[in-house]
């Protein structure tokens, strides 16, 4: 306690002495034991509330002991099974689970890892793809505080995500690696990435570009060929030598009839080649022969129209030409769809074209836009203009039922570009986003759908998506969501189909590098959504007794199946609503790619040097002892004790303020009875 609070708790007592002698004792004969006991119970209740006015305080001082964490990172891909012996793995992790020194020295971990990091109950080994990067970097958001030490169990061989060698790692987190496969270097040769595109057009040529690499010290000469539906398509021979161990085939191959086409790259096996999974890669693209023209009209350059050109051009099928006012003559009849980018007066002969031709339009304001002229134009929506430009973010209309979008991180997108100015819409129209301002999320449209029966239309009251395409880019790492986003909003204006209750979204290939996964909306009449339907898919496999009817499950506002236990093939499905006559049908193939059987040899080296890296060791499966030795015995994993202090007040109110309500009580009936009062 402080010298100070004892100095004021003197004080108290002498206060409470002061007072009490004065009330009952200053000029005053005694006369019994009465005024004794007076005097007692009031000097109580002085103390007591001086003691509560002073309300001293005490320091607690508290020991604790503070480990280190131990996490083990154990790679649960099916790799591990080729180049591990998984029995001698689990006696490895029994042995430090059950070390009693490691457990009073370390707070130990589990957790094993494939796509994603799971907490390790039990090692499978079955799964299709790695990725070190995304489970060192859970590792490293989930053990902020404290020293972390990270054991990685693995061959080093990652399959999906960034280069794990080149993260950034806290100073307090070291990691040790144990490294297992072989390490010895095989003469090998493989087929790298295949690049291609989704879609052809039936009719012209597609390009193909693949990578083929050797490994080793020799001279060889493999013939590589590209088959189309099982049909050779291109065959040549190429020089590896130790000195040229890459090679790029470039063919451009003829899109001849209409469907899904299955393009293999193969090369020829190697005298003495191990590994030999990695000499061939199966892709596949779609050839159709229908494309929309896609004219984006603008008088003014802006970094939209380069972001809505990209992602709607990332599909094939689709095709953007720019045009300003002044460019439009006899091509109006050739547009599917039309972009007016911030139209103005010199804009009434697109709009009119449009008008009378019922195509599709999608029509994008902002600070540049001439309100004026546009309002006369047009009689669906009117917008004040107060020439004041603001900023506004989106949000989400979660009732939106025209297509889905889950994938895309709309909370997180930056703001849009518009003019201050009251919207009013005049046609039956539904919200896709509605507008948010300072925080406040408001009922006015940012970007909607005009419900027409000849055509569509959709209205963007804001410039700049191009920072949308970019913050996708930054997020995830590339534009897909964005551009399915738009490709799914140019689809729906620029076709004239009333829109469907049951709709269905899949990919038509499937390649092991993406979630096999089907989905699909359903609405009822007044399409609205309606989560409590019930949707069934039933899958068939071609050339094949295979057939399963399953429920689809409804995840927020889509019903879901996920199909990543079917084998490779072509599968036709049909999706039903119980109840109701509707279904929908399609069909997908799923290829035989396992990226894990790609690489068996280990890559100890880039293993070696992020354990060096952050002051670890690597170790092999004939040290592991040797490690847990390192563990146990290393003074810098020595448990630290260390205290916390706690300030706690040195008295309890309620028993004080009770004390002082019983003395006051006693008294006054003590008073009262002898007629004191």
């Amino acid at each position: 306690m402080e010298v100070r609070s004892v100095l004021l708790i003197l004080f108290a007592v002498l206060a409470a002495a002061v007072i009490v002698f004065y009330q009952y004792f200053y000029k005053k004969k005694i006369k019994g034991y009465l005024p004794y006991l007076l005097a007692f119970l009031r000097f109580v209740v002085l103390f007591s509330a001086l003691l509560l006015l002073i309300n001293p305080k005490m320091v607690n001082r508290e020991y604790y002991v503070e480990k280190s964490n131990l996490v083990l990172l154990i790679d649960d891909s099916e790799s591990m099974q080729t180049v591990l012996d998984t029995t001698s793995l689990l006696e490895f992790l029994d042995k430090v689970n059950s070390n009693e020194t490691l457990q009073n020295r370390f707070n130990i971990f589990n957790y094993r890892f494939g796509n994603t990091v799971k907490v390790s109950d039990s090692s499978t080994f079955a799964e299709t793809n790695t990725d070190i990067a995304n489970a060192l970097s859970q590792t490293n958001q989930t053990f902020l505080k404290g020293k972390t030490n990270v054991l990685l169990l693995t061959d080093g061989n990652a399959t999906l995500g960034r280069d794990y060698e080149y993260l950034r790692f806290p100073e307090q987190n070291t990691i040790y690696s144990l490294i297992v496969g072989d390490t010895t270097a095989y003469e090998d040769v493989s087929v790298g990435q295949v690049n291609t595109n989704s879609y052809a057009f039936l009719k012209n040529k597609f390009p193909i570009e693949a990578n083929i690499s050797y490994r080793g010290d020799g001279n060889v000469k493999p013939t590589i060929s590209i088959m189309l539906n099982g049909r050779r398509v291109y065959q040549d021979g190429v020089e590896f030598s130790s000195r040229k161990t890459t090679h790029t085939i470039k063919q451009n191959i003829s899109a001849n009839s209409v469907g899904l086409k299955s393009i293999v790259v193969q090369v020829g096996a190697l005298a003495n080649e191990k590994n030999i999974n990695n000499n061939r890669k199966e892709v596949a693209l779609e050839v159709i022969d229908e494309k929309t023209d896609v004219f984006l009209v603008s008088n003014i350059l802006h970094p939209d129209i380069s972001a809505l050109k990209n992602a709607i051009e990332a599909n094939e099928q689709r095709q953007v030409t720019l045009f300003n006012t002044r460019e439009l003559n006899n091509q109006l009849d050739d547009g599917d769809l039309f972009i007016l980018y911030q139209p103005d007066a010199s804009f009434k002969k697109v709009y009119e074209h449009i008008l009378k031709s019922n195509t599709g339009v999608w029509v994008i304001t902002g600070p540049n836009t001439d309100w004026n002229a546009w309002n006369r134009l047009q009689s669906s929506y009117k917008k004040e203009n107060f020439n004041q430009d603001e900023e506004v973010l989106p949000s989400l209309n979660a009732s939106f039922s025209a297509f889905g979008f889950e994938n895309l991180s709309i909370e997180r997108f930056p703001p849009l570009k518009s003019s201050l100015g009251e919207i009013d819409m005049r046609v039956a129209h539904e919200e896709m986003l509605f507008q948010k301002i300072k925080g406040v999320t408001l009922n006015k449209p940012l970007l909607s759908l005009l419900n027409a029966e000849e055509r569509k239309e959709a209205i963007l009251f804001g410039e700049g998506i191009w920072r949308w395409r970019a913050m996708e880019f930054r997020l995830n790492r590339d534009f897909q969501a964005f551009d399915d986003f738009v490709g799914k909003l140019v689809l729906y204006l620029s076709t004239n189909d009333r829109k469907d209750r049951l709709e269905v979204n899949y990919n038509r290939i499937f390649d092991g590098t993406t979630a096999l996964k089907v989905t699909a909306s359903y609405f009822d009449e007044s399409f609205v959504f309606d989560a409590n339907a019930e949707l069934q898919i039933v899958l068939k496999k071609r050339n094949s007794n295979f057939e399963r009817k399953s429920p689809m499950l409804l995840r927020g506002n889509y019903f879901e199946t996920d199909l990543s236990d079917l084998e490779e093939g072509i599968y036709d499905f049909t999706i039903t609503v119980v109840g109701e006559n509707l279904l929908r049908s399609g069909s997908f193939k799923i290829l035989k790619n396992n990226p894990e059987l790609l690489v068996q040899a280990t890559d100890y080296k880039k293993l070696t040097r992020l354990s060096t890296k952050t002051g670890g060791e690597s170790f092999y499966p004939k040290d592991f002892n040797a490690m847990i030795a390192l563990l146990s015995a290393d003074n810098a994993f020595t448990p630290i004790q260390k205290s916390r202090q706690n300030i706690v007040s040195l008295i309890d109110f309620e028993i004080l303020l009770a004390l002082m309500v019983l003395c006051l009580a006693l008294e006054w009936f003590i008073r009262k009875y002898n007629g004191l009062i």
